[in-house]
């Protein structure tokens, strides 16, 4: 399998291990496989019977074929060695549980498997990871790089604007990884990721990629998971054909459940669930996208002015508006809305949501029609939010024994500006 740039309409194609320490394009595109493989449905349902690696290895052996069965099988049963489930809150309403893994939030799934992916393609040399991260990104990549022979991790976050969990997971490490506390927004973290790779100088000095969703490595594992959650909502209800709702910040989540569609999943259509920044739902209602400033709200990890799959999602439609909506819809939520949903939920159903779940939940009571069923993402345990949660629902919430560990540690990071010419600094001297 090869990949061309979203922005290159003659499909001019990268090998895997090029596209992947690219990460961006050259040209400033994002990758896409050149082939969109089609699945058997009943061997997928078949082997999740068994497990999700079991499941995942059938996939990962149709996206990645030119590596090796037996390395590829090392990689998957390594980085998934985590439930993921399906819970029930009525007939209705399901949720699929992507945060089992060891930062309990969806992000592991891209996280692991791309930390183990670059240790296999890696030619020894020295490498530099890079990601900004709303609160989980960075997190689950720490975790999932942690080790990783020649590669150094370098993340950048907003200060102030991530929940004391999530500072906590990425900071307490140390080793190869290096946390950067930016004094900005998440926008202005992702910009500086993307500043460095249209810098052709400073990627001749050093060799550097991205753990964004972004990068393919990270983007395309998160297509495995819609079709688990599909077995195991198909076994609960005995349906096809789900209405699948996605918290959604940078839309990685979203557009990999949309390649996963392409692959021959039987999903209805999906919506996308945001909070108050909602430049995909506006383009979905007025076919016109405005990029802006993040807002910063209680569902943090969704804090994004100018999602970087937004690309993806054109790509894979053609720039066609109308393709786009016929199998995405929106729906926005404001910070009281989301508090008023999670003290509902929890008092109605006795499930507590986390804020970005809660966005899901609204947005699939909602929508559903009077004989229809579906599910959304709970993409991050509810106890990385504490505070929020706690100060809602009027109860002390239950921190799993991962989350205790990561609070005890000590905090390290480096403060860092804005500009790019700081971070640059850094990178150059490091």
């Amino acid at each position: 399998m090869k990949y061309f740039s979203t922005r290159d309409k003659s499909r001019a194609l990268t090998a895997l291990a090029d596209a992947a320490f690219m990460g961006l394009a050259a040209d400033g595109g994002l990758f896409l496989p050149e082939r969109v493989p089609q699945v058997d449905m009943k061997r997928v349902e078949e082997l999740a019977a068994k497990s999700y690696a079991d499941m995942t290895l059938y996939l990962v052996q149709l996206l990645f074929d030119e590596l090796p069965a037996e390395a590829l099988e090392q990689v998957v049963r390594d980085a998934y060695d985590f439930p993921i489930r399906m819970h029930s809150l009525d007939d209705k309403l399901h949720t699929l549980e992507l945060f089992h893994g060891p930062t309990h939030a969806f992000k592991d799934f891209g996280a692991r498997f791309m930390g183990r992916m670059t240790g296999l393609l890696n030619d020894g040399g020295d490498l530099i990871i890079l990601t900004a991260t709303s609160g989980d990104t960075g997190s689950a990549v720490a975790h999932g790089f942690y080790g990783v022979e020649g590669v150094r991790v370098v993340i950048l976050y907003p200060d102030g604007k991530v929940s004391p969990l999530q500072e906590a997971q990425m900071t307490t490490l140390g080793g190869n990884i290096y946390p950067l506390k930016v004094r900005g927004r998440f926008d202005d973290c992702q910009r500086m990721v993307k500043s460095m790779f249209r810098d052709a100088a400073l990627r001749s000095q050093v060799r550097i990629t991205s753990a964004n969703s972004i990068n393919l490595l990270r983007w395309l594992p998160q297509a495995f998971y819609y079709f688990y959650g599909y077995c195991q909502w198909k076994q609960i209800t005995g349906r096809d054909n789900p209405t699948v709702v996605v918290p959604s910040g940078n839309y990685g989540n979203l557009t990999a459940g949309m390649f996963a569609r392409r692959m021959g999943l039987p999903i209805a259509g999906f919506v996308a669930a945001s909070n108050a920044n909602d430049v995909v739902p506006e383009f979905l209602l007025t076919e016109q996208y405005r990029a802006r400033a993040s807002v910063q709200t209680v569902a943090n990890a969704m804090d994004v002015g100018d999602p970087s799959n937004f690309a993806r999602i054109l790509a894979l439609y053609e720039n066609n508006h109308e393709a786009i909506c016929s199998e995405i819809s929106g729906a926005t939520y404001s910070d009281e809305q989301i508090r008023e949903t999670v003290k509902k939920a929890y008092e109605e159903t006795g499930y507590l949501l986390d804020p970005h779940g809660a966005c899901g939940y609204q947005a699939l009571e909602e929508g559903l029609r009077e004989d229809e069923v579906g599910v959304f993402l709970e993409t991050a345990h509810p106890a990385k939010f504490l505070d929020t949660v706690e100060g809602i629902i009027g109860e002390k919430v239950e921190i799993p024994a991962k989350l205790q560990a990561f609070m005890k540690g000590t905090k390290q990071s480096i403060p860092m500006a804005k500009d790019f010419a700081s971070f640059k600094e850094f990178l150059l001297k490091e």
